[in-house]
């Protein structure tokens, strides 16, 4: 009789594989077993030949079985199932509805618990029915000396779920053990990350032992009285620092807090909300800070204040050193960072007297985390990173706003910026994302959708929040940018002034020299154009529908393949094009610069990437890479050495005098002349330097995220414009102002750019200065304001009354009754 053929294989394997359970097959005469051969439709198949392959193959020279049209294929039993033998001396046919077949492939699946039932039959029923009929007698007889068979019933089928907890065991169990590491190996590692982690925190240390240093030497800082140390904070810096001072004036930390939001004691006829307004909570934990460690006893408020701002810098120069370091994978990387961060720096007081660009990189923090969703929706849709991961930190967004909701005194701005449009856009297309096939055709097309669909989302989304949200913010800012990208004109005095300031304005020519001298600019050129056009090459090969490797080995020479380099290339791309629009923004694109420069010098995968598209082959690429990797990163800094670190220290060596003696004395004369109750109109930056140094109510603050704020500015300046003393004397009034003063440097400002000095500005918008051509010029039969009340005649003098002066300010008394003299 003819046996199946996986019947046949399957024994086979087993038999062969696994013992029998008395210890050795019982053939004829109890003989040891011999090759055997069965007939195969007129040919013969050796048994033995499927010793040497694989289980269940058959040899490669042997014919595969055709099968016979009539017949049907049983599917095989489930793995561990036990299927009942026929009792002895059944001979076995290989017809479709007999066990041969199944009872092959299960026994050659079981395991030990089918060969340990199936040991004798193996050897004898199975070779029966392999033999011709002439040997049914011994295989009966056989059978009769085993004694009566056992009956096995069959079990039940295990469940799906348990299917799947036995599969997950099972690959559980096939995942090799992790081989333990050499000691000397951990021991590399642990130093590694122990002189890594050291210099690290020494750079930082360093950095801002640097800064209190330099700052130190600059304004003299221990020899000077607290007047005029504070008379060092301009701008807008002089206000957080009086709020701080004002927390530590206060009885309790609760009162302290409620005067801050309920302030009314510093601009007039106003009562603002200063934490929410200005985002006081960094100034609120210094406070509490000074006041629980006990350094009150140890410390002056002013040095533990800006031992915290230096303390800050130095924790952000850690984490650029550790962010390089993670990104190379060599502490080196991180060194080379911190050295041109300190080289490259930038004036950090300009920082905080720079006051529209730090206050939009503090209350507008939004918007840059909005450039940062950008970076990874980029990221996201051309399937260049996890989705899930993606998606996770878009949670972690809303999250983060609306927790600064809540913390900003339910902040409307927060509800219609466009980072929450973005994020919502992005979860609701992704709830409407279909599941297809990665690279095909169908799966490109509904990239574009999404895309498509995500821009129209977010844009959509903000004119309905902007509809139903009441809030005032960002007028100013949008209007702004509107007259700074030349898409529309105005002669409003606010608008042309903020694009007169320095710190937003397109970057000079010096700020890029002093880029390329340090040879921070060149490498990062480098850096950028190697790791974006190997970006490029991973997004095409995506869009062909290749799949990217789970390890990018340093062989592979892929640095675009790296989900983190991609996002710092897209996030750097961002800030560098908004810093080559305003250059207040180099203050948070510079540290991005000396990070991914440091990072791709120090790097052997981009070294690699270069020599791959070179096709170098006189030397080995890898070598070159590691030689190149290290030595490159070794030369820069022994140049960076020899140049700069000189300059450094004849900084920290001269030593430097902020002497303006006419600021101290008017700061003085109000202290001791002027009422308790007085409010006093003057710019901007002066009036925060009054609001610190003496605690008087002014008229306007240098803050510009306030809209009344702004109008408020406008107005008080028109005293250095050609309107008549009616006219100035109508405004200071109508904010309850006592006191003017007038700044000489800004009444005889004899500014570098054109157009650019505040009197030009308001005779601008005042009309009494051509524009442009076909503007119409208004004549004024008032002289400036500045010049001509200095004169001292009517009706000048009838208004006002000069009360203090020096060679930098007039102070002049507004008259409660004016009387007319002739």
């Amino acid at each position: 009789m003819i046996v199946s053929d996986s019947l046949s294989r399957g024994v086979t394997n087993v038999a062969e594989s696994k013992p029998p359970l008395f210890g050795k097959s019982r053939t004829r005469g109890g003989a040891a077993a011999r090759p055997t051969s069965f007939a195969f439709q007129g040919r013969q198949r050796p048994v033995a030949a499927a010793v040497g392959g694989a289980p269940g193959m058959e040899s490669p020279s042997c014919p595969r079985r055709l099968r016979r049209p009539s017949e049907t294929l049983r599917p095989l039993p489930s793995p561990n199932t036990l299927v009942p033998w026929p009792p002895a001396g059944t001979r076995l046919a290989a017809t479709p509805e007999g066990g041969g077949s199944g009872s092959g492939g299960a026994a050659a699946r079981s395991g030990p618990r089918v060969a340990e039932g199936f040991g004798d039959a193996e050897g004898g029923t199975l070779r029966a029915a392999r033999e011709p009929e002439g040997a049914t007698a011994s295989a009966e007889t056989m059978a009769e000396e085993e004694g009566p068979p056992v009956e096995l019933r069959q079990r039940k089928k295990p469940k799906s779920s348990e299917n799947k907890e036995s599969a997950k065991e099972e690959k559980i169990n096939d995942i090799p053990a992790p081989e333990r590491v050499p000691k000397h190996v951990l021991f590399q590692r642990f130093a590694k990350i122990f002189i890594g982690c050291l210099a690290a925190v020494t750079s930082g240390m360093m950095y801002a032992l640097y800064l209190s240093a330099y700052h130190e030497r600059k304004f003299w800082f221990s020899n000077r009285q607290e007047l005029e140390r504070e008379i060092t904070f301009q701008g807008d810096s002089a206000i957080y620092y009086s709020y701080y001072k004002d927390m530590l004036k206060a009885p309790s930390f609760e009162r302290g807090v409620y005067e801050l939001t309920h302030n009314n004691k510093t601009v007039s006829l106003k009562t603002i909300n200063a934490v929410q307004q200005m985002s006081l909570y960094p100034e609120l934990i210094a406070s509490v800070l000074y006041q629980a460690t006990g350094s009150n006893e140890i410390i002056e408020p002013v040095y533990f204040y800006i031992g915290i701002v230096f303390g800050l810098q130095g924790i952000y120069v850690t984490a650029l050193f550790v962010t390089s370091w993670l990104m190379s994978g060599t502490w080196l990387a991180g060194m080379l960072t911190v050295a041109w961060f300190i080289i490259n720096r930038f004036c950090y007081l300009l920082m905080s007297a720079s006051t529209y660009t730090f206050m939009m990189m503090w209350e507008y923090s939004h918007y840059l985390l909005f450039l940062q969703a950008i970076s990874l929706f980029l990221l996201d849709i051309f399937s260049l990173k996890q989705n899930d991961k993606v998606y996770e930190v878009y949670k972690i967004y809303i999250f983060s706003l609306f927790l600064g909701y809540l913390l900003q005194f339910e902040n409307p701005a927060l509800l219609v910026s466009p980072l929450l449009s973005l994020v919502a856009a992005l979860m609701l297309a992704k709830c409407l994302q279909l599941n297809v096939k990665k690279g095909s055709f169908v799966a490109k097309i509904i990239k574009v959708i999404n895309f498509y669909l995500v821009c129209t989302l977010t844009i959509t989304l903000n004119i309905i929040m902007k509809m139903f949200v009441p809030h005032k913010e960002n007028g100013h800012m949008l209007k702004f940018l509107e007259v700074k990208f030349g898409l529309n004109m105005t002669k409003n005095f606010t608008m042309n002034w903020l694009l007169c300031q320095e710190s937003l304005q397109a970057p000079s020519q010096d700020f890029f020299l002093r880029l390329t001298q340090s040879s921070l600019l060149p490498f990062y050129i480098l850096v950028l154009i190697i790791c974006f056009l190997s970006m490029l090459q991973v997004i095409f090969r995506r869009i062909n529908g290749k799949s990217l490797k789970e390890t990018v080995t340093l062989e592979d020479g892929r640095i675009g393949e790296r989900p983190e380099i991609i996002y710092h290339v897209i996030h750097t791309i961002l800030l560098g094009s908004l810093a080559m629009v305003i250059e207040g923004l180099k203050y948070i694109w510079i540290p991005y610069v000396c990070m991914l420069a440091a990072f791709g010098v120090c790097s052997p995968e981009l070294w690699m990437t270069l020599f791959k598209w070179l096709r170098l082959r006189t030397v080995h690429p890898i070598l070159l890479a590691l030689i190149l990797s290290m030595a490159v990163p070794t030369i820069i800094g022994l140049s960076l050495w020899k140049e700069f670190f000189p300059r450094l220290m004849t900084e920290l060596m001269e030593l430097q005098e902020f002497y303006d003696p006419d600021t101290v004395e008017l700061m003085t004369w109000i202290k001791r002349q002027a009422p308790v109750a007085a409010v006093f109109a003057g710019s901007p930056q002066l009036m925060g330097a009054i609001k610190l140094c003496t605690g008087w109510m002014v008229t306007s603050l240098p803050l510009y995220n306030d809209d009344d704020l702004l109008k408020r500015n406008e107005n008080i300046y028109q005293i250095y414009s050609k309107r008549s003393a009616e006219d100035i004397y109508k405004i200071l009034t109508s904010y309850k102002a006592n006191y003017l003063i007038v700044e000489d440097a800004i009444c005889n400002e004899v500014g570098t750019m054109r157009g650019c000095r505040v009197k030009d500005l308001l005779d601008i918008a005042n009309g009494h200065m051509v524009c442009e051509e076909g503007d119409k010029l208004t004549y004024s039969k008032y002289g400036r304001f500045c010049h001509e009340v200095k004169i001292n005649y009517s009706p000048y003098v009838n208004y006002f009354t000069r009360v203090y002066w020096n060679r930098s300010y007039f102070v002049y008394k507004i008259n409660t009754v004016i009387s007319f003299q002739s």
